[in-house]
């Protein structure tokens, strides 16, 4: 290995994946500003929304996006915007 292109700065940093509350501990330069405590100890923490125990193809099982139902949302969020648009055009 070269010289002097490595990290020096490797410790213990938990990983915690939003979607199902796993949480796992590996080395990592990760820069962080939060903490968990993991069996007393405490560690810096990255959080994830996604990871290979909510992954579907580590799972095996498929998640069922609700897309219309964020689609009708965005649309209604943004609708205001798209009367203003057809009146200028007129």
């Amino acid at each position: 290995m070269k010289k002097g292109i490595h990290p020096e700065n490797y410790r213990l940093v938990a990983f915690k994946d939003m979607s199902n509350e796993e949480v796992f501990l590996t080395k990592s330069t990760a820069n962080t500003k939060e903490t968990l405590e993991v069996e007393g100890v405490e560690y810096p923490l990255v959080k994830l929304e996604i990871s290979r125990t909510s992954h579907p193809f580590y799972t095996g099982k498929a998640k069922f996006l609700d897309t219309a139902g964020r689609i009708d949302k965005f649309k209604n969020k943004y609708k205001k915007f798209q009367k203003a648009d057809k009146k200028e055009e007129e």
